[in-house]
């Protein structure tokens, strides 16, 4: 398989230091971002050089109860994902695709994958409203909100930059997040494995097998 070596933060939607305007175009992130290299594989997949440590966070899961994301996903393949329910197009359909490519795996191994949606815009995105979102995506896949920066630090922990959700001329509110989808081995509990924007359908079919043994896709 052929293999290209890149910075990701030179990923075109996925870079590390650029953020995704949800119905809008990319703007310039200059918060502190982990900086993060890898293998680009001929897939959407980038293996990581050096893996991350999942971030020691405890947030409000969508029955309004604390999740600790280390102990609630430990040894289990994991996929977390940063983003918010009122996006009207990059979230919904990362969610969707990650959903119905985990619909083409066996039962046993639907049941050890761990999806988890962080949201950036816990204000607007309570448990109540979370839990509704997601159910009409996955009913099994994990929503956490609670505090925006703790949120924030988390996801620049991954090389993700987010900003807090602003309020535009017209009303709306548009909150901005790297569009990148980190998996978390379940033999080293560490995030080795970047998915960006542009992931396909295919392309986590054809991944999640490996994925949820903690193989290089």
């Amino acid at each position: 398989m052929r293999t290209t070596r890149v910075t990701v933060a030179a990923l075109a939607a996925a870079a590390a230091l650029t953020l995704t305007a949800c119905g809008g175009g990319p703007a310039k992130n200059n918060g502190s971002v982990t900086q993060i290299t890898g293998e680009k594989k001929a897939g959407a997949a980038t293996v990581l050089d050096r893996p991350f440590d999942k971030p020691d966070l405890v947030l409000t899961d969508t029955t309004g109860k604390p999740w600790n994301l280390r102990e609630q996903t430990k040894g289990r393949p994991t996929l977390i994902y940063f983003g918010y329910t009122n996006c009207p197009d990059v979230c919904p359909l990362t969610m969707s695709n990650i959903a119905v490519a985990k619909k083409a795996l066996p039962q046993a191994d639907r049941d050890k994958l761990q999806v988890v949606f962080v949201t950036t815009d816990p204000e607007r995105d309570t448990p109540e409203s979370l839990g509704a979102w997601l159910r009409a995506q996955d009913p099994a896949f994990t929503g956490l909100t609670g505090d925006f920066s703790t949120i924030q630090a988390a996801a620049r922990s991954l090389g993700i930059g987010i900003e807090a959700p602003k309020k535009e001329a017209d009303g709306s509110v548009v909150s901005m997040h790297g569009a990148q989808v980190i998996a978390f081995s379940p033999k080293t509990d560490e995030g080795y494995v970047l998915y960006g924007e542009g992931t396909t359908v295919d392309d986590y079919t054809k991944d999640l097998p490996k994925i949820i043994k903690g193989e290089n896709p």
